[in-house]
């Protein structure tokens, strides 16, 4: 079995190391908040953002709608595109859109 939690530990890194290849010197991070469902991806500078929710059980990416919750349809599943998103992932959360 994949193991949910290492998939958005790597997206995080992804989104991290998309963020200063792409030349910025601001101070950056990308962490996970643990809720009882989802994984939230927590970009953090001065404050603090939602980029996205990883549902726990099955590794379905979801764009953040808040704080609290995901937008409505799966983007992308981190079981099945990992591979997909180290090409496609930026840190804005473009790719999230449809």
């Amino acid at each position: 079995m994949t193991n949910i939690k290492e998939l958005t530990v790597q997206l995080c890194g992804i989104l991290h190391d998309n963020y200063y290849k792409n030349g910025s010197t601001l101070d950056y991070s990308f962490g996970i908040q643990e809720t009882r469902k989802y994984y939230k991806v927590i970009m953090v500078n001065n404050q603090r953002s939602v980029h996205a929710f990883v549902d726990k059980n099955n590794g379905d990416l979801y764009k953040a709608a808040s704080w609290k919750a995901p937008a409505k349809g799966v983007r992308y599943n981190l079981v099945d595109d990992i591979q997909k998103l180290k090409v496609m992932a930026d840190w804005a959360g473009g790719y999230l859109y449809r």
